[in-house]
């Protein structure tokens, strides 16, 4: 599954295990995401961006907590003077589930325009 197959797809609540993707299945979808890895241990996935100023990092910001609040499902993210790091992981599984990919591929969106 691409990055944009990904971004058209909507966030479902997903609560336990059974929703936890396997190692294969990570890794798969991970290859339509440039740029993004394994982080926690295999437990989320990680994006470090960067902007030219803390102006476009703030505006980054917004607009993925905007994307976030729609589908519900929300990021931890770490910012500083150019640069926004964006982690993905779903507690309710114990580890990434669709949701994230989902959510990851969005977030190249926002970018793409």
């Amino acid at each position: 599954m691409n990055s944009t197959d990904l971004a058209n797809q909507h966030c479902v609540p997903r609560k336990g295990s059974e929703h936890a993707l396997d190692a294969a299945q990570v890794r798969d979808l991970l290859a339509g995401l440039p740029g993004w890895s394994l982080a926690s241990e295999g437990k989320a996935i990680v994006k470090d961006f960067r902007f030219e100023d803390f102006h476009r990092t703030l505006g980054f910001i917004n607009a993925v907590g905007f994307m976030a609040n729609r589908q519900d499902h929300h990021p931890d993210l770490e910012a500083g003077y150019g640069h926004c790091q964006v982690l993905w992981s779903t507690h309710d599984v114990g580890g990434l589930s669709l949701n994230d990919f989902i959510c990851a591929a969005k977030v190249e969106a926002l970018l793409a325009h």
